[in-house]
């Protein structure tokens, strides 16, 4: 299996880590065996597993990724997780927030800070090969 981001290079530095630290926090709540175990080290201390695959950080415009989110929404291949993080969630105070200004817009008003792509490594490859690695 192979994981990667897809952000608006545009983006200031901090709204490109929250927007990867939030998808990949909603891609390990819905993903089993995606975090590796807690590991000690020589003084026995303890630290917490992280992720067991890595994940490249890849660049689109912010038109590029609402086109690539819809195609791929549209497309609906069951084996592909497709998780997106819009300017609404970004602005939004809280949860509930956030849930209640979602509920009201349409696709057209949604645009997307980043995306993250979860599934067989030669299908996410296949659709994200000739992307630009984050510098």
């Amino acid at each position: 299996m192979k994981c990667v981001m897809i952000v608006d290079g545009s983006l200031p530095m901090g709204i490109i880590a929250n927007t990867t630290a939030a998808l990949g926090i909603s891609l390990a709540s819905e993903t089993k065996n995606l975090i590796g175990k807690k590991v000690a080290d020589k003084d026995d201390r303890i630290h917490e597993g992280i992720t067991n695959i890595p994940i490249p950080i890849l660049t689109l415009s912010k038109e590029e990724i609402k086109e690539k989110y819809d195609i791929l929404l549209e497309n609906k291949d069951p084996e592909i997780q497709v998780i997106g993080f819009s300017e609404v969630a970004q602005k939004s105070l809280s949860y509930d927030d956030y849930e209640i200004k979602l509920s009201a817009m349409n696709r057209q008003q949604i645009n997307y800070l980043g995306l993250c792509l979860y599934g067989p490594k030669k299908k996410i490859n296949k659709l994200t090969g000739n992307l630009k690695m984050l510098r």
